[in-house]
């Protein structure tokens, strides 16, 4: 799978319109601040890109963050603005052809941006044994990753390997491609399916439960979209499946709970985060508006207050008293469903 991969990407896919699908394709509209640092990147780094979602966590100032899959490096520039001259990038990818154009172009970005020294560092390897890149526990600030995990053969070793280099209170900020069901083995081992990623994608609700198991308790959904496949072929052969591209965070935080519990705790969003004056997005379900008492679940309180975000908040309540589960806390499908069929018919009691 990984000769495949590789193959795909280093060779077969020269340029973005070469993709068969619109599944590695991030949306149109983005906000004005990306926008503005997607215009600093070098056309080639832009041209070879293969993303499916958007890449830009809150408050990055000084941070140090790694890039899973950081192909030709787009992602990477782009941050590399936002986390500052102070701050560190180190991209990882298997593809030597995309790795080539991200090294060709780090000069450029640095006088770009008008750094006396480079702040990023791009190295060839596996996003599955980054314990071989000899990476030291606890040393990066957040993980990011755009549309490459659902190409790991082993997404249980991508997590885990994730979870011991977060620092605590870090986190795991990435976009990816997920199934409202399992595929299929014999789809999975489809490589243009595979490389236009979509047949390695996983169930949703197994990619939940693999991220409990490996530590991150409370995955957080930050926003989704349908993949629609246009293109007949591919459609013929996956087209009863449903995919979404969709971006979680997930946090390194000791005390988080499998649920969202409720103990009578609040925020309030005392503003300060550069492109979020105004309101505070953590996740789909929770936008805080400055100023106002907002309340919240213990995983919540602790998300905030356990992490770089907490000097932006106030925080009311503990854990002295417990009410029970926190609203809807449910198991069921959390992206905006797209309908396959009309239909209706079977049910479940």
């Amino acid at each position: 799978m990984h000769e495949d991969v590789q193959n795909y990407y280093g060779k077969v896919l020269q340029q973005t319109d070469d993709l068969k699908t619109n599944a590695c394709c991030t949306s149109s509209s983005l906000p004005r601040h990306v926008k503005v640092a997607l215009a600093n990147v070098h056309d080639e780094v832009l041209s070879r890109y293969y993303g499916c979602g958007l890449i830009a966590p809150q408050l990055l100032e000084n941070m140090h963050i790694m890039d899973l899959g950081s192909g030709s490096g787009r992602d990477c520039y782009v941050l590399s603005q936002w986390v500052g001259e102070n701050g560190r990038i180190l991209g990882v990818d298997m593809t030597e052809e995309q790795l080539a154009v991200a090294l060709k172009h780090e000069q450029y970005h640095c006088d770009k941006f008008g750094y006396s020294n480079k702040n990023t560092e791009f190295r060839l390897g596996y996003i599955e044994k980054l314990d071989e890149l000899d990476l030291p526990d606890n040393s990066f600030d957040i993980i990011v990753s755009n549309c490459v995990i659902n190409l790991s053969p082993d997404k249980e070793a991508v997590l885990k390997e994730a979870f011991r280099l977060l620092k605590p209170g870090g986190e795991l900020y990435f976009s990816d491609v997920y199934s409202d069901r399992r595929v299929p083995d014999e789809l999975v081992n489809d490589p243009v399916l595979y490389g236009e990623c979509l047949s390695g994608a996983l169930y949703w609700n197994d990619f939940e439960n693999l991220a409990k198991k490996v530590g991150f308790l409370d995955p957080r959904l930050v926003e989704d979209d349908v993949i629609t496949i246009e293109n007949e072929a591919v459609q013929n052969k996956i087209g009863h499946i449903g995919f979404y591209s969709a971006t979680y965070r997930l946090f390194k935080i000791e005390g988080l709970e499998p649920f969202c519990e409720d103990y009578g705790q609040a925020v309030i969003y005392r503003g300060g985060i550069l492109n979020s004056e105004e309101h505070f997005v953590l996740d789909k379900h929770h936008l805080i508006e400055k100023g106002k008492v907002f309340p919240v679940c213990g995983n919540t309180w602790l998300m905030l207050h356990e992490t770089r975000f907490k000097t932006h908040f106030e925080f009311i309540g503990s854990f002295e008293n417990h009410y029970g589960i926190f609203g809807d806390c449910g198991t069921t499908l959390p992206f905006d469903q797209l309908v396959i069929s009309d239909d209706s018919s079977g049910g479940c009691c």
